[in-house]
């Protein structure tokens, strides 16, 4: 067993801790000018950032990734741009740190307020995407928070070059040494040591099923569960089909590795009979390998039979579960089923069923007549994300700059004491 990564992720979470105490208190427009000159050092460096990104792609190949996870790991100029853009975007976004939320009168006159505070040391654990590497920094500087960053080992020369290029800006602007730090080894061991860690405050995984099960099961610190995307859409019985087929080929062919994209494509019986051979053939002509249930295999033989693992998988490519169902509770009961409260959507000229839908559906985002492929920080105007979350409590959605805050009171007297 390696030792030496153990030895140093002690050493970034102290370092972490020390630049976390720093941060909570660095000015906004430190915070800024960083962000700035991080997106210029990734437009300057470019060149090496692709070079290593080129490596493990060859690599990646060699190792049988799917089509799908080699476009989550595939950099080009216009994807480091939209790194560098994003983080500019991030600089020019308000500074929660310090707001007031409210100030009100205690007990002998004591004034109490609550003001927004940084999490402190936030450990991020993401698979195959690269770019999360400067949107997690970028996030968590401007929020006062420290990070902890591991990326999956089919990234790891590009996450390194990235981080190196982001930190070194980092610490040129005044950011203290720790604030971004990557933990750069292929052992898999490393990111459950990291779920362990007595150094962090927060633990944010972005992924699929297996790496949320090692969380619940390996960390031992507070985790906001974000990524696992088992995202539905249902076609009711009064969809236009015409709409119905374009919000599924765009929902499940627009990026089939991305945690947002379609999984499984509910149809209402009373439409089957039409929407199938049109909107079957339209995901089919895009490459898309349908696994159905025994109604829509019969109104499209083409297809290969689901089996009941198939409902509950992220394919995270161009495989898509499709099954017929009986009408909106039986939509709404296989969500609740198999779902992971990610995004859900529903296609109906159908007001009541589209409100129904609305109020019934548990997710982050629920969807009327549109794409889940929304589902996006950027889209809903937090610019970059930390992630998708799937749970309630803390943050739920996409997590911009505010969701990587907390609380505190604040209270002022002038000498009162409690009777």
């Amino acid at each position: 067993m390696d030792i030496s990564w153990k030895d140093e992720l002690e050493a970034m979470g102290i370092k972490a801790k020390d630049a976390a105490k720093i941060l909570a208190a660095t000015p906004t427009e430190t915070k800024n000018s960083s962000l700035r000159g991080m997106a210029s050092a990734l437009r300057k460096n470019e060149h090496e950032i692709l070079e290593q990104n080129r490596l493990d792609l060859e690599n990646g190949k060699a190792a049988g990734l799917t089509s799908a996870l080699l476009d989550r790991l595939a950099l080009n100029h216009a994807r480091v741009e939209a790194m560098a853009a994003g983080l500019e975007e991030i600089a020019a976004f308000r500074d929660p740190v310090g707001e007031v939320l409210g100030m009100w009168n205690g007990d002998k006159g004591i004034r109490i307020g609550r003001i927004r505070v940084p999490l402190g040391v936030v450990g991020i654990i993401y698979e195959a995407r690269p770019n999360v590497t400067a949107d997690a920094a970028g996030l968590c500087l401007k929020s006062g928070n420290a990070v902890l960053l591991r990326g999956g080992k089919e990234a790891l020369r590009t996450n390194t070059v990235i981080a190196k290029i982001i930190s070194d800006a980092a610490r040129e602007s005044h950011i203290p040494d720790g604030a971004i730090q990557l933990l750069a080894t292929p052992d898999r061991e490393a990111t459950t040591a990291l779920m362990r860690s007595p150094y962090l405050d927060v633990l944010i995984p972005r992924g699929g099923a297996k790496l949320k099960e090692s969380v619940i099961q390996n960390a031992r610190v507070p985790y906001i569960i974000t990524g696992a995307g088992n995202c539905h859409t249902f076609v009711d019985a009064s969809a236009d089909i015409a709409m119905a087929t374009e919000i599924a080929v765009n929902a499940k062919c627009q990026r089939p590795g991305i945690c947002n994209a379609m999984e499984t494509l509910l149809i209402h019986k009373d439409i089957a009979q039409r929407f199938i051979p049109i909107g079957l053939k339209a995901l089919a002509e895009r490459g898309v390998e349908l696994r159905c249930d025994e109604t829509a295999l019969a109104l499209f033989p083409s297809a290969r039979r689901a089996e009941e693992e198939d409902w509950e998988t992220e394919f995270y490519d161009l495989i898509l579960a499709v099954k017929v169902v009986d009408g909106l509770e039986a939509a709404v009961e296989h969500i609740y089923r198999y779902g992971t409260r990610h995004s859900e959507a529903i296609v109906t000229q159908n007001y009541a069923n589209a409100q129904a839908f609305l109020a019934r559906v548990d997710a982050a985002a629920v969807y009327v007549n549109a794409s889940t492929r929304f589902t996006d920080g950027g889209v809903f105007g937090f610019g970059a994300e930390m992630g998708i979350s799937t749970q309630k409590l803390h943050a739920r959605g996409p997590m911009g700059v505010e969701q990587l805050t907390s609380t505190k009171f604040i209270i002022y007297g002038n000498g009162q004491v409690r009777s």
